[in-house]
């Protein structure tokens, strides 16, 4: 939905199961219509779209792409961005860091991206500007030397350089500007601003450079500035509260490297504060959230490094004598406080404070996919959930 005629703001359908086209339709035409009823029944609700790759595969067979816009139009939804960074399978089963595959390193990776951007040409509404966003390349451990790391950071820029091309050329035809979001995570290839920065400035925009040289004939700042304008970056609040990155800092270092924000992913991690004395209680809060399908990185903070421990389970076996751990755990985004445990509500908190300063994104997607596997505390009727999110993120605009 648009809000203050500024904002296009929605959650993403990552949440529900849907890993053909026909599941992924019902799950849409089962929760949309309650959820926009409750929170925009008068106004066009917008969608972050997620497509896994055999549902994208699904979706351009036969008029399924033409049938599912005209539901859209039908029933005032319209989709903005979508989710591109999971590729197969999300939900019951074990996800873990195969999130990350196939990576920017992949074919497969380059193909599946391609074509969710060639749905979402179709499928987006004139005058409005979509992204989708995908994993900041690979997962870091994977790559065990810097070597490895080297290679695949360069050929995951190759990769990009043609997204930069196709964007390109549907701007070109059709007017409608999109973009790639870049996804920092821990234990991603790129966790943190600094990284972001540093994958631009060495590896992206000298291959894409010298790419779009040779194939559009452009000169190099023309080249330059079209890498910037379609390959951005998704901010994701969870993600880079687990760095401990400020957002005013964060996002004026971005700024000022000439690096867009092309959507703000709305999520709050988990905040473990512990006390001097007994901590049995936080512990245990904490075990509750320990589940075998998503990864939950943990990380602390020790001078001006922060520290990744891979999951969770590493950290309950380990306990650490830290003073603050943050765990990629998203939890519901009105959630303060729960148990013996806290959240990075905050940080939503300083994202949107920023915003009214500069604004630096109009598109913000809720992104809270763990639904299944919170504890049992926190589990009610899901679009009730889904709705009780959106109200209180409007609340705080």
């Amino acid at each position: 939905m648009l809000i203050q005629n500024k904002y296009h703001l929605s959650y993403c359908s990552n949440i529900h199961p849907g890993e053909d086209w026909e599941q992924t339709y019902d799950s849409l035409k089962t929760y949309l219509p309650k959820i926009k009823k409750e929170v925009s029944p008068e106004s066009p609700f917008g969608i972050g779209l997620r497509l896994s790759n055999v549902a994208s595969l699904g979706l351009d067979e036969g008029s399924n792409l033409k049938d599912f816009k005209d539901w859209l139009d039908q029933n005032q939804f319209y989709v903005f961005t979508m989710n591109g960074f999971p590729y197969g399978n999300f939900h019951n089963q074990r996800v873990k860091d195969m999130v990350h595959a196939p990576d920017w390193t992949t074919k497969e990776r380059l193909d599946y991206t391609m074509r969710l951007f060639d749905q979402l040409a179709f499928l987006i509404p004139e005058g409005i500007s979509g992204g989708i966003s995908t994993s900041p390349v690979s997962y870091r451990h994977w790559h065990t030397s810097d070597k490895a790391l080297d290679k695949a950071f360069a050929t995951g820029a190759e990769s990009m350089s043609e997204i930069v091309l196709q964007l390109v050329e549907i701007e070109s035809k059709t007017g409608k500007y999109l973009h790639l979001d870049i996804e920092p995570e821990p234990d991603g290839m790129l966790e943190n601003s600094d990284e972001v920065i540093h994958f631009y400035n060495t590896y992206l925009l000298p291959i894409a450079t010298q790419k779009l040289i040779d194939v559009l004939g452009c000169n190099e700042e023309m080249a330059k500035d079209l890498i910037l304008r379609h390959i951005t970056v998704c901010y994701d609040v969870c993600h880079f509260s687990l760095a401990y990155e400020e957002p005013e800092h964060t996002l004026a270092k971005f700024k000022k490297a000439g690096i867009r924000v092309g959507k703000i992913q709305v999520s709050s991690a988990l905040k473990i504060l512990f006390k001097e004395g007994d901590n049995e209680a936080i512990w245990h809060s904490l075990s509750q959230f320990n589940e075998p399908t998503y990864l939950h990185q943990v990380t602390v903070k020790i001078g001006d490094k922060v520290v990744t421990y891979k999951d969770l389970p590493e950290v309950l076996e380990h306990r650490s004598d830290a003073q603050e751990l943050r765990s990629h755990f998203h939890v519901p985004i009105f959630l303060e406080k729960y148990d013996h445990l806290f959240s990075t509500q905050d940080q939503i908190l300083k994202v949107l404070e920023y915003l009214r300063k500069d604004q630096f994104s109009d598109q913000l997607e809720i992104e809270t996919y763990t639904w299944d596997v919170l504890p049992k505390g926190l589990k009610t009727e899901l679009s009730n959930c889904i709705v009780r999110e959106i109200e209180w993120l409007k609340s705080k605009i």
